[in-house]
């Protein structure tokens, strides 16, 4: 009787010793699964997604990327048509609904628009600038920062010239981002070129790439080049 008592109670021992490694390892795994997913964590929040606007007053573009360790791929590119027969008023209506529109259906994490020439055509620039204004109120609602890009600049970081057509442009997108669409509208490339521009401007860190601007004057004094005699 002494003798069976012994057995069981080694036999009970083996099984908790079992028991307990089989604990040790569980433990372990578990803990091992809880630092790969807080080790990829950082690498999510590399993911971006950049709008680009090409503000106008009959043909707004506008033009998204997704940027995920380091590749860029389009996400959705476009226009929004305007009447010319609708009040002003009624078209800045329509641009800004539809900015917030888009920032409410994308959640962007950058935000970048090509800003206007200044020329001798005062109404021409008045008009274009409410344009361009209210697409950045809907941004700046939206808690998204603000950054403009001279044409050129757009261009340049994109073909690398300076004074490339419209064309030019969209085929270098192509291949960029390898899309084979060729859109009804060039303001949707010229939209798709300013975001892109964005995100190179910020990939290769340069100082003051982007000139944000709080008023007319302060975007003058940092871009007197800009200024058409």
């Amino acid at each position: 009787m002494l003798y069976l008592l012994k057995q069981t109670i080694r036999q009970n021992n083996k099984e908790q010793g079992a028991q307990d490694i089989v604990d040790r390892y569980l433990y372990i795994f578990v803990q091992r699964i809880f630092l790969l997913v807080k080790l990829s964590l950082p690498l999510q929040k590399q993911s971006k997604i950049i709008l680009g606007i090409d503000p106008g007053t009959l043909i707004m573009g506008f033009g998204l990327i997704e940027v995920n360790a380091g590749r860029i791929q389009l996400l959705e590119m476009g226009v929004l048509k305007l009447s010319s027969k609708d009040d002003a008023y009624v078209r800045l209506e329509k641009i800004h609904q539809k900015v917030a529109n888009i920032i409410a259906q994308y959640h962007p994490t950058g935000f970048a628009i090509e800003a206007p020439f200044y020329g001798k055509n005062v109404q021409s620039m008045l008009k274009l600038g409410r344009a361009q204004g209210v697409a950045i109120a809907a941004a700046i609602q939206s808690g998204l920062t603000i950054c403009e890009y001279a044409p050129k600049k757009i261009k340049q970081s994109i073909t690398g010239n300076g004074n490339a057509s419209k064309d030019q442009v969209m085929k270098m997108l192509q291949q960029i981002l390898q899309f084979t669409e060729t859109p009804q509208y060039l303001d949707a490339t010229d939209a798709l070129a300013v975001a892109v521009c964005h995100h190179f401007q910020e990939k290769t860190a340069i100082p003051n790439r982007a000139a944000k601007s709080n008023s007319w004057k302060d975007f003058l004094s940092n871009n007197p080049g800009r200024l058409k005699k």
